[in-house]
């Protein structure tokens, strides 16, 4: 927290030490970035993600757009043609207000950015599997909460952040997923984001056989929660990687 002192978590533990919300997911060699907050370029550094395929933006929220203008050097690694991104209605304005120069099959000039934009669907097919979507109440707008299923495997990660409730289409759409991921903010309550004790609830609800939480606040400290957490349920942390 800007202007803050440390009172809230121990600045000492490097698992108390986070960047804004992104993942990177790779399913059978296929990779797909989901967001790009405002650190992107040094998650992509220090998790050395060298490859996207596809980006999906989850929603128009300053902390998961910001740092797509460093997309552009993927773009220089697909020999110069446009990522495909995904991203809501809502999504693909801001993107279009933020990023005009970005638009279009071609970068404006060698090393810019450029992004073939496209509505996400309910069901995107990928080379690596299947990915689906699913609206998430996030306030004054809807967020994508995504499912990730692997084409060899038949794994599945469902990816629900940045939402206020976990509604029945997308418990149902992760009932068999291997793992979970939920947005739970802080340990008060939040008018658009589930607190900690909400996405506790809802993991114990939907009983997948792993859970992790993301997206917090200087609140949460990682050990003293960690140690109050029920079983199968852990917290996320800057770097974490999970192979299922």
């Amino acid at each position: 927290m800007i202007a803050h002192n440390s009172e809230g978590c121990d600045l000492s533990n490097p698992k108390n030490w986070r960047t804004r919300s992104s993942i990177h997911v790779v399913m059978d060699g296929y990779h797909v970035q989901v967001d790009a907050a405002p650190e992107f370029r040094l998650q992509c550094i220090r998790n050395q993600i060298e490859w996207i395929d596809t980006f999906i933006l989850t929603h128009a929220h300053a902390d998961h757009i910001q740092g797509m203008d460093d997309l552009r050097r993927f773009c220089d690694l697909l020999g110069g043609t446009a990522l495909p991104v995904y991203s809501t209605e809502k999504g693909l304005g801001r993107i279009r207000s933020i990023y005009p120069y970005a638009i279009g099959e071609t970068p404006a000039s060698k090393g810019y950015a450029a992004f073939r934009l496209a509505e996400m669907p309910a069901q995107l097919e990928t080379p690596g599997g299947i990915i689906y979507s699913t609206p998430l109440p996030h306030g004054g707008l809807q967020t994508l909460g995504l499912v990730f299923e692997e084409r060899s495997t038949g794994k599945k990660f469902a990816y629900f952040n940045d939402c206020k409730e976990v509604p029945p289409a997308a418990r149902e759409l992760a009932a068999d997923a291997d793992l979970l991921v939920l947005d739970g903010l802080r340990p008060m309550t939040h008018p658009t984001h589930m607190s900690t004790p909400e996405a506790i609830q809802v993991a114990l609800e939907m009983k997948r056989p792993q859970t992790y939480l993301t997206h917090f606040t200087f609140h949460i400290d990682h050990e003293i929660w960690t140690q109050k957490l029920p079983e199968n349920v852990h917290l996320a942390y800057d770097g974490l990687r999970l192979t299922l």
